[in-house]
């Protein structure tokens, strides 16, 4: 019975949530890997667009709310997140014809579509701050929980009770959908296989004909579809503040370095390793380990190795430790 009851904690407290926030890097890792393999720069403002998406999403949610529009038990920001895609797909066309397009004709270097790219962040982390706030946003309504913790126990007869936010349901149903639906895309129709073969060799896809202009509209729709599902479900699952999304920034792109940049599963990939890792290292296992160990040995200590504070280290070291012993990542190539 002991046993039972630490995998629940374990499920619980770990598996879960680790699954559904790997679910959310995997999805934006994807975004920067697609703009890195074929648009060829690493895009800043990756976070703040993601910010962008959510934020549409959250303001046409509270609209839909107010005139009494739902889909119970389901949250309405569903309802909502074709219209943040929408605003942050035309966002991101208009920023790429004001901004990057310039530097792609005059073949700049990549740093400094990087660093163009850093003050695009600044200007939508700046606008996002001003039409919504710098604090926190909730707009999840629906059924709170698929399996609730009382009823639970009640069912098992367990001391541990097993809790499935309806968020975190969404957020693996949702990017395994969306992961499908890309991959299909690459591999299967006309534009999909013309962004590849664009990644792979620019100077011969062109060659063949391939528009390189489509193709790069091509990608920034993607990478909306990406940015702002990524968003809503990370705010549904935790909350919406501006600034969580800028400091999403580091795992995500450690998500995408780990699993090898420009590599599309190695992004997926990548967001899971970085997901468990902040998960475990960052959890108290002192009720786990309290379950498991022989009576008159349970740990008295929190057996945690480094506050929930600091999860963001746990990117930065894994980050550190790849480009030191595995610079190409856990799947090698550079192309989508």
């Amino acid at each position: 019975m002991d046993f039972l009851n630490a995998i629940v904690a374990l499920s619980n407290y770990v598996l879960i949530p680790a699954i559904s926030y790997g679910s959310q890097l995997a999805l934006g890792a994807l975004g920067v890997t697609m703009i890195y393999g074929i648009l060829r720069f690493s895009n800043f403002a990756h976070g703040d667009s993601m910010a962008f998406g959510a934020m549409v999403t959250i303001l046409f949610t509270w609209w839909f709310q107010s005139m009494g529009i739902s889909i119970h038990p389901l949250p309405t920001a569903l309802l909502a997140l074709p219209f943040g895609i929408a605003a942050t797909a035309s966002l991101m066309l208009v920023t790429d014809r004001i901004v990057y397009r310039f530097y792609r004709r005059v073949k700049a270097k990549p740093v400094v579509l990087v660093m163009a790219s850093l003050g695009v962040m600044f200007i939508m982390n700046g606008l996002v701050r001003f039409i919504i706030g710098p604090g926190d946003q909730r707009f999840a309504d629906g059924a709170r929980f698929i399996i609730k913790a009382r009823d639970f126990k009640e069912w098992s007869g367990l001391n541990e009770g097993l809790a499935f936010k309806t968020s975190q349901a969404i957020t693996i149903v949702t990017a395994i959908i969306v992961v499908t639906a890309l991959f299909w895309f690459l591999n299967r129709t006309r534009t999909g296989k013309s962004m590849r073969a664009f990644s792979d060799n620019e100077d011969l896809a062109l060659l063949s004909g391939i528009n390189p202009e489509r193709v790069v509209m091509y990608t920034w729709l993607i990478v909306s579809v990406l940015v702002t599902v990524a968003g809503v479900l990370y705010g549904l699952d935790k909350s919406f503040k501006p600034f969580t999304y800028f400091q999403l920034l580091l795992p995500i792109f450690a998500s995408a370095i780990v699993g090898g940049l420009g590599n599309p599963l190695g992004a997926i990939a990548g967001g899971f390793v970085i997901a468990f890792s902040e998960v475990t290292v960052t959890y108290a296992w002192k009720k786990v380990f309290g379950y498991l160990a022989p009576e008159g040995w349970e740990p008295t200590s929190l057996m945690q190795l480094i506050s929930t504070d600091y999860k963001f280290a746990v990117s930065f070291g894994i980050l550190v430790v790849v480009l030191l012993f595995k610079p190409t990542g856990l799947f090698k190539g550079q192309s989508v």
